[in-house]
């Protein structure tokens, strides 16, 4: 997936860190495949970007903006350069209740740029959805 560019208005650093992560997925999909749970690829795909020198945040808490209250209690599957929310799964199908979820995540955060990956596919391209505020 590298070299191709899409047209999302995101600066070179960001598009090229999403790259990069997308990278590091089809890595941990190449060995392992699908069936496993996603703590399992969350794992791994973390090990990935240590390997790879990406800097990454786990489990990161975050606080959910409700009129004058930050409520928190919420986490993100992983924060990449934080600048790229992923929010992994590992199911038969991406549904709308995914995509409202990393939407969200996006707008409470102020990041533009979200990735849901489902590792439960053949080819990891086909588990990657891509989401731009």
């Amino acid at each position: 997936m590298t070299g191709m560019r899409i047209a999302s208005g995101l600066p070179d650093e960001t598009e090229q860190l999403v790259q990069q992560t997308i990278g590091a997925a089809i890595e941990v999909h190449r060995h392992l495949g699908p069936g496993y749970i996603e703590p399992i690829y969350g794992r791994a795909l973390c090990h990935e970007f240590g390997l790879r020198g990406i800097a990454y945040q786990a489990e990161k808490p975050i606080t959910v903006p409700y009129k004058d209250i930050r409520i928190p209690g919420q986490r993100l599957d992983v924060v990449v350069g934080e600048k790229v929310i992923l929010e992994l799964k590992a199911v038969e199908a991406i549904s709308p209740i995914h995509e409202a979820q990393i939407l969200s995540y996006l707008k409470s955060t102020g990041i533009r740029v979200g990735l849901i990956i489902n590792f439960k596919v053949m080819q990891l391209k086909q588990g990657v959805r891509r989401f731009v505020l």
